[in-house]
């Protein structure tokens, strides 16, 4: 079926039921960011392949709700479909239900799939459309039977991770988290959130792209742990390996049956990472606790053993970025290079080294006009052929078993115009402003970000996106609860976070630029004032200096970035040959 008669087949099913106004979100059971291909379901409807997102169907209107990130990408997409875009205002708002409010009169009724929806999002939709009368049922599964060939669950193999990677055993996890529920006064608690999972088991799998993640959920009482997945992933060997520290596994789809016979007076659950059917199926006399999952702030400060091993993996990151760009510079002018075929180079640099595991994202390779769309995403249709001009924006990361990075650099491929090299070197000292900030204990994301702008700021110029974001270690790129972004968020940067410092401009319909590197923040000393934190710099990759506009520049920040390239071939000069050394001592050199 074409996008246009999934649409049909979707408001036929909702006049069967009686539904009025269908809510589609970019989600599974678990709240993850990265989906399984089962629960594509905005791709499936629409056609839209972003990341976030939410689909609102009413006989007379479909529209795709998204930020700024995707707005290009999503008019392009959805041409043709019936859906149409809607912008939001306010990045993650339920704005959608806003509408639904406004066009929909007193009796009508409004549904979704509660196991695509968080309980966060449930609420959202329910608070905004009860009071006018409206009714929402949060248990209606309209694709299912639309769907054909709708893809399985996964059932790769999952593993477990050794104390000597991740730094913390199995057992002190659990006693950590269960001390949090105590504080809580709650006696269970339930992980839905994959990366919470991995973390709490030291356990990995290979079914999300790009995210080592298995689909499961676990159950934490005072007394018992239940790990519930499909039992087929785990080896005889890891299930007695997690019998031995405490952890009983059942079947995936158990879950369910086990929440809905709860017998304790109170459990814990994250409303933003559990999903409304879960929620649902808790018995009306056991007290739902709604805060943030303890592992969430727990597995954000990384241990001394995740610290040391990240570092290593920065080098080997590092290794295979300058081979990329080395190899890209000479190669720009065979005329056979892709924005595809540059992302398959990269990869495949990357899987030489040791512990390499998968991308931790789809690599971002935009050229010139691309590099304004912040979240492009090449495909065969999109794919430009590289020449020796203009702006090249390289987004990438790689999962390896010792880390995992993210990282943004941005090259010309040729003579540079004013335009170009103004607005680089405002992206760059925005990003030095944030990497040499020294703050109070008690810093929020705000101030950082704030702190990153400023030179942006100063020239009349800004992006629309966060400056950063928690990285996990060997986990989701994308992780909490720490964000440098605009928002006031109540969360403290914390020494033993790392978070992505990344502060861009993008000129639509001609260039983008992204500089980014990964910190880890760390103690700076105290004074009668108060302790006070920094940022260690973790990402070892040159920084173009062909592209900056020196006289933009104060001594500070040249000083800045001539140590940070200095210290980029110091670190990987003894693991590169002869060429390979010299090339990036050019690279390096002073400005």
């Amino acid at each position: 079926m074409k996008h246009i008669e999934k649409l049909a087949a979707i408001r036929e099913a909702m006049k069967v039921q009686g539904i009025d106004g269908y809510i589609i979100p970019s989600s599974d059971p678990h709240i993850s960011e990265y989906l399984p291909e089962r629960y594509k379901c905005i791709a499936w409807a629409s056609g839209f392949t972003g990341s976030a997102g939410t689909l609102a169907i009413t006989q007379d209107f479909a529209g795709l709700w998204t930020d700024s990130r995707y707005f290009v990408q999503a008019a392009e997409q959805l041409a043709g479909t019936g859906f149409e875009l809607v912008k939001l205002k306010a990045q993650g708002a339920a704005e959608y239900a806003d509408w639904l409010g406004e066009q929909l009169g007193a009796g009508a009724k409004v549904a979704f799939d509660g196991n695509l929806a968080s309980l966060l999002v449930a609420q959202s939709v329910q608070h905004t459309l009860e009071p006018l009368e409206i009714t929402v049922d949060g248990h209606v599964d309209l694709l299912s039977s639309l769907w054909e060939g709708r893809p399985a669950l996964p059932k790769a193999q999952a593993y477990l991770l050794d104390e000597n990677i991740t730094g913390q055993s199995t057992v002190s996890k659990i006693e950590a988290v269960r001390a949090e529920m105590k504080k809580n006064r709650t006696e269970a608690h339930l992980i839905s959130s994959l990366d919470d999972l991995a973390w709490l088991l030291n356990i990995r799998g290979q079914d999300v792209p790009c995210n080592p993640v298995v689909l499961g959920f676990v159950l934490i009482t005072t007394e018992d742990t239940i790990l519930y997945i499909e039992p087929s992933k785990l080896s005889a060997q890891a299930t007695e390996q997690l019998k031995g520290y405490g952890v009983r596994v059942a079947p995936y789809e158990d879950v369910f049956k086990a929440i809905s016979a709860l017998d304790v007076a109170s459990i814990l659950i994250d409303p933003k990472r559990t999903c409304f059917a879960v929620f649902d199926s808790v018995p009306k006399q056991v007290k739902i606790v709604e805060k943030t999952n303890p592992s969430t702030s727990l597995k954000a400060i990384k241990n001394t053993v995740e610290i040391e091993n990240n570092r290593h993996t920065f080098v080997k990151d590092g290794v295979a970025l300058t081979r990329f760009f080395k190899w890209l510079e000479e190669n720009v002018s065979s005329g056979e290079l892709s924005e595809l075929s540059i992302a398959d180079k990269l990869r495949e640099l990357r899987e030489s080294q040791e512990g390499f595991v998968d991308v931790s994202f789809t690599t971002i390779a935009g050229y010139l006009d691309h590099g304004a769309l912040p979240h492009y995403s090449a495909n065969e249709k999109s794919n430009y052929i590289l020449q020796p001009k203009g702006l090249l924006l390289v987004d990438s990361g790689g999962q390896y078993q010792t880390g995992t990075t993210d990282i943004t650099r941005v090259v010309t491929l040729g003579a540079a115009t004013q335009e170009e090299k103004g607005d680089y070197t405002l992206v760059l000292k925005g990003t030095i402003e944030g990497s040499q900030a020294i703050f109070p204990t008690g810093t929020r994301g705000y101030q950082i970000d704030a702190i990153t702008r400023r030179p942006l700021w100063e020239t009349l110029r800004n992006y629309g996106h966060g400056t950063g974001h928690g990285v996990g270690f060997f986990l989701n790129v994308h992780e909490g609860p720490q964000v440098f972004n605009p928002a006031a968020i109540d969360v403290a940067v914390e020494p033993g976070m790392i978070t992505s410092i990344e502060p861009g401009l993008y000129r639509v319909g001609k260039h983008g630029i992204r500089i980014e590197n990964l910190v880890l923040t760390r103690k700076a000393g105290s004074s009668e004032f108060g302790d006070f934190l920094d940022f260690e710099t973790l990402t070892i990759c040159y920084i173009a200096t062909d592209l900056i506009e020196k006289s933009l520049l104060d001594k500070k920040h040249i000083a800045w970035l001539n140590n940070y390239n200095q210290w980029v071939f110091d670190q990987l000069s003894t693991h590169l040959n002869a060429e390979e050394k010299n090339w990036l001592a050019d690279k390096c050199q002073a400005i």
